[in-house]
């Protein structure tokens, strides 16, 4: 069975945010809501990982716990939570995006992350090549800013960068091309949140 997307038509701006959100919380949904706006998306999928490769999954909640919490916490329906990555079996955001780009290519994707995750970038699998296939979007996160843009990754496609006041133009740009977002933030991480919840 080939697994099944969530609701699109051909032409639509995609935005992909990946993650484990374990759990799921407001910076999330900020992050959702400054990519649709800014980017002028006209959805954005919300990739819950069966498990980061770069972390531990030790005691980390079930798929299908992690993604209802998430759908409890959306306000926006162009927002749409799905697993699947569980369903078509990928562990490494390149993977994701390759199999997405190959089988969906009237699409016009982004890749969503906040800029705490632009730092590590360069220790995901296939990192460069992710940039490759689509454009990448990041969105500033509180204390964030300075070593992210400083980070390997945005060095290495620094003249792939564009100004902010032209992002709307990121989905439908070749990549690679990113854009770093300066807008709200709340000061939350998922890391804090379990830390509150074990005490």
């Amino acid at each position: 069975m080939i697994p099944r997307l969530p609701p699109h038509t051909p032409g639509m701006r995609i935005g992909l945010f990946g993650g484990t959100f374990n759990p799921p919380h407001a910076g999330h949904m900020l992050v959702a809501e400054i990519a649709l706006r800014r980017l002028k998306l006209d959805r954005l999928w919300l990739l819950v990982t069966p498990g980061n490769p770069l972390k531990s999954t030790n005691g980390l909640p079930p798929l299908g716990q992690r993604m209802a919490a998430a759908r409890k916490l959306i306000r926006d329906p162009r927002v749409v939570v799905t697993g699947l990555e569980a369903d078509i079996g990928t562990r490494y955001t390149y993977d994701t995006v390759a199999w997405l780009t190959q089988r969906a290519p009237s699409l016009h994707f982004v890749w969503v992350m906040g800029a705490d995750n632009l730092r590590q970038f360069s220790r995901w699998q296939r990192w460069a090549d992710i940039a490759a296939l689509a454009p990448v979007a990041v969105i500033d996160r509180p204390g964030s800013s300075l070593a992210s843009l400083n980070a390997k990754a945005a060095q290495r496609f620094s003249g792939n960068r564009l100004k902010e006041e032209d992002a709307a133009e990121l989905a439908l740009m070749q990549p690679p091309a990113f854009v770093f977002l300066h807008d709200r933030r709340i000061d939350l991480s998922s890391t804090e949140l379990r830390a509150r919840q074990d005490h």
